[in-house]
């Protein structure tokens, strides 16, 4: 089945045909500049993908079917050849690179541990009414005392050693375990 050109009174070779009578000459020339058979015939495969994606552009006036083809393969090595050296640099750059050891992903655990327990207790912190955030506010991050966040607030000196009390209190619930520690201002308040 031939398919119209653009031109009026034209017919188009099938991409089957261009398949068909090109397979073997594309193989060949891929294959003379790759060492591995299964690289060779992965790019060939690309190849065609890439001139059946292509093949409406096809302009039979700048050349045969074969030239437009090895054109392509050509493009479709150097883009393998650009990839395999891009690759070969990541290898160097990281094989000079230590390895982690046993003690390395503990601390890594760990810290993971604890950000997640800091994402958390930040979760509560946002839960707490504005009256008991502010007094845990200015003493764990802002250190002061109780007496002076008392009067920042201007509030008794025992109203806001409650209200630390009951910060304090709603902080630690829901928290996974005392094992489980780390240090921030807010996670030094709650112990």
């Amino acid at each position: 089945m031939q398919r119209p050109t653009h031109e009026p009174g034209r017919t188009r070779t099938p991409f089957g045909d261009v398949y068909e009578a090109h397979f073997d000459a594309i193989l060949g020339f891929v294959t003379r500049r790759t060492a591995d058979r299964h690289v060779a015939a992965d790019l060939t495969a690309d190849v065609f993908v890439a001139a059946l994606e292509a093949f409406e552009g096809y302009d039979p006036r700048r050349g045969t079917h074969l030239m437009w083809l090895y054109g392509i393969a050509r493009n479709t090595l150097a883009s393998y050849a650009r990839q395999t050296a891009r690759e070969r640099e990541a290898v160097a750059a990281v094989s000079g690179r230590r390895l982690l050891d046993e003690q390395d992903v503990l601390r890594f655990e760990e810290r993971i541990d604890a950000e997640r327990e800091a994402r958390h207790l930040l979760a509560r912190h946002a839960e707490l009414s504005e009256p008991l955030r502010a007094v845990i506010d200015l003493v764990a991050v802002d250190g002061l005392t109780t007496k002076e966040a008392a009067k920042v607030l201007r509030i008794s000196q025992a109203t806001a050693r409650v209200r630390l009390h009951r910060a304090r209190a709603a902080l630690r619930a829901g928290r996974p375990s005392p094992s489980e520690t780390f240090s921030t201002p807010l996670a030094e308040a709650t112990r």
